[in-house]
């Protein structure tokens, strides 16, 4: 029956993750695939550059409340499974492990969606909403450093892989459940792997910078 729940918790976690937000965003205001145009992701800043500003923030918030709420299901589902399970070995030290499954199943749903033949973004914005359930204060370090890299760089990518290196720091040295630092370290691992195009682009320097469309395929 543990199993049986939390297998039930992940796979909801992937499913929220699996929203395929910005590609539904796209196809109602420009009646296209944003998977077609500019990098093929589905994420938030593909969608700055070919459908707009608007678009683009509408589907940042939608992104980062998928991962927040899969990470806030199991919070919220916690007190009945240890009341209904009882005596079967659940306690609240596993919390924190439930809750890093959750979290990495959203982060694997949104850049591999069911819905649009396992396609999707690099997670950033899942993971920042991630973050925000698991310890905030680590998710605003990560805000610090997303922005400061951008303001320095105006390379939206390259000021993902900063806030994903700074998130594996800041959970060891904020004391965070050893269950969050694995998740920081898988996590940000994942999400610089989903950024190798654009490392390859920033080493030949042709990355674009915040600001220049993507209108064509």
């Amino acid at each position: 029956m543990v199993v049986f729940a939390i297998v039930l918790l992940a796979i909801a976690a992937y499913l929220l993750g699996s929203i395929p937000t910005g590609y539904l965003v796209a196809r109602a205001v420009k009646g296209i695939d944003i998977r077609e145009y500019g990098s093929g992701g589905t994420g938030a800043t593909n969608v700055l550059r070919t459908v707009g500003k608007a678009a683009a923030i509408a589907v940042l918030l939608i992104d980062m409340v998928k991962g927040l709420s899969a990470v806030l299901l199991v919070r919220a589902a916690w007190p009945f499974l240890e009341t209904t399970l009882a005596g079967s070995g659940l306690t609240a030290d596993w919390q924190p492990w439930v809750m890093t499954l959750a979290a990495l199943m959203a982060l694997i749903g949104h850049s591999r969606s069911i819905w649009i033949n396992f396609t999707g973004g690099k997670s950033a914005a899942s993971g920042l909403g991630v973050l925000l359930g698991l310890a905030w204060p680590v998710a605003l370090g990560a805000v610090v450093a997303f922005a400061a890299t951008l303001a320095v760089s105006r390379i939206v990518s390259l000021s993902s892989i900063a806030a994903a290196l700074v998130t594996i720091v800041l959970m060891v040295a904020t004391g965070q459940p050893l269950a969050y630092g694995v998740l920081a370290l898988l996590g940000g691992v994942y999400v610089i792997l989903r950024h190798r195009s654009n490392i390859d682009r920033l080493l030949a320097g042709t990355e674009p910078r915040l600001g220049q469309s993507t209108s064509k395929p």
